[in-house]
């Protein structure tokens, strides 16, 4: 019994890594976001930055707590190659409480897009719930994912990771804070 309960561990293990290293060499997925002027944005803008793609909504519990923690790492990262995104899933009812969230929060630096939807979570596999985020290296490699509101070390390790040359323990790819 021992033995065939080493060899299911021993499978689920191997079933885990391959699943991980499947979701990391998996391309980015094209997708076209929208600024708050109405102009079209891609991820492909920013080749050769850190990403870090923020998924939230006005109607979001957890993002009301996490955005202005994006704004601060914003300003931290500032004069380096990366850029934080917070993209929004608010469909075309909530989309209208945007500027109003956002001058709350005194959300100032972060680039705010609209266009996400619940599929857009899913093409990153995110699940379906945010908060969720996503961390992806110059190259357009996802380094992180991140389940649920994201502490301030969640992002930084990843991104620390990145801008030191990928050196040292590679951070968990997927982070779940659900």
């Amino acid at each position: 019994m021992f033995a065939r309960l080493s060899q299911l561990a021993a499978c689920t293990v191997l079933m885990a890594l391959f699943a991980v290293s499947a979701v990391q060499a998996a391309p980015l997925p094209e997708i076209r976001f929208t600024d708050l002027s109405g102009k079209p944005q891609s991820l492909d803008a920013y080749k050769g930055k850190v990403i870090v793609l923020n998924f939230w909504a006005t109607w979001c519990g957890p993002c009301r707590e996490e955005l202005p923690m994006l704004e601060k790492l914003m300003k931290e990262y500032e004069g380096k190659d990366v850029v934080i995104l917070a993209a929004s899933i608010d469909d075309a009812k909530t989309q209208p409480n945007i500027a109003r969230f956002l001058e709350k929060k005194k959300i100032e630096k972060l680039s705010i897009l609209t266009g996400a939807t619940a599929a857009t979570l899913k093409q990153f596999d995110l699940g379906l719930m945010v908060p969720a985020t996503i961390v992806i290296d110059g190259n357009g490699e996802v380094v992180g994912r991140i389940l649920g509101e994201a502490e301030k070390r969640d992002i930084t390790s990843r991104v620390n990771w990145v801008l030191n040359g990928e050196q040292g323990k590679h951070p968990k790819l997927v982070q779940n804070n659900l």
